[in-house]
């Protein structure tokens, strides 16, 4: 069965395999995650050599079904965080 890991297990690997405070690396966490999504809003993609590429996809509006009422809305445009594997990750996981 496979385990969820969050950002707590995350900090404490990490930490454990660099011997850095785990306050550091939620620091470190924190921070990548600020400046990805900075990057991404300002409509730019991040790349992750070897591990992957986030960028922003545009999403066209459509009809969608209340699942409640079975009655027709339209779903707006919107855009969406996409997230793809590089092929070192996809080789590891493999």
């Amino acid at each position: 069965m496979a385990k969820n890991v969050n950002k707590d297990a995350l900090v404490s690997e990490i930490s454990q395999k660099t011997e850095m405070s785990k306050k550091d690396i939620e620091t470190v966490i924190d921070s990548m995650i600020d400046v990805i999504t900075k990057v991404l809003q300002s409509g730019d993609k991040v790349t992750l050599t070897g591990f992957g590429t986030f960028r922003i996809s545009d999403r066209a509006a459509r009809e969608g079904i209340n699942p409640q009422t079975k009655e027709k809305i339209q779903i707006p445009a919107m855009k969406v965080p996409k997230f793809t594997a590089g092929k070192a990750l996809k080789e590891a996981v493999k």
